[in-house]
């Protein structure tokens, strides 16, 4: 590889990490029991994939640590966060920190962990791991979907910033744009 292609590739890298920093994506814990305890992390990744079975999906940038016990495990708990967990999912995102012990928990009869202050849980089995460039794509397929409230405005991670989504963001009905919005 010459200077110049690794350039070029760099360039190409930070220009896909400005992309995505610009795109707003929902936020999700991520627990599962490895065996050793409790452990969680905070991603943004996660996606519906199917309705029939359901079935989604989520990425992990390591198979080390946290990110290499939930790849490994066989059922995970993704929790699916309202604007009102943003210090939730700070806390989960940050390296070493101890998530658990703060934080209200209960065990699930699979051993997973359940955070109740997350306002949808979905119980999954991973069905798919596949190694994609320097990270894992998993594959889930939900089991069950634990009780919560759906009534809360969603977190969302924006250009490396927590925001909420609600009302004041809507620009019209799905289909449509507002008058008025410049489009």
């Amino acid at each position: 590889m010459t200077r110049n292609t690794a350039l070029c590739e760099r360039n190409v890298t930070d220009a896909f990490k400005d992309a995505f920093r610009a795109h707003p994506a929902g936020v999700a814990i991520i627990t599962a029991d490895g065996g050793s305890g409790p452990v969680g992390l905070t991603a943004s990744s996660v996606s519906s994939v199917s309705a029939e079975p359901p079935i989604l999906s989520f990425s992990l940038a390591s198979t080390h640590g946290t990110a290499g016990v939930i790849a490994g495990s066989e059922t995970v708990v993704v929790h699916l966060l309202g604007a009102e967990n943003a210090g939730l999912a700070a806390l989960f995102a940050r390296q070493g920190a101890d998530r658990f012990s703060s934080t209200p928990t209960r065990t699930l009869p699979g051993g997973e962990p359940l955070l109740e202050e997350a306002p949808v849980a979905l119980r999954c089995r991973i069905d798919g791991r596949i190694p994609v460039g320097s990270s894992i794509l998993i594959a889930a397929t939900v089991l069950e979907i634990l009780p919560g409230s759906t009534e809360q405005e969603p977190l969302v991670y924006h250009n490396r910033t927590y925001h909420r989504l609600g009302g004041h963001s809507v620009l019209g009905q799905a289909g449509s744009v507002a008058p008025g919005s410049g489009q």
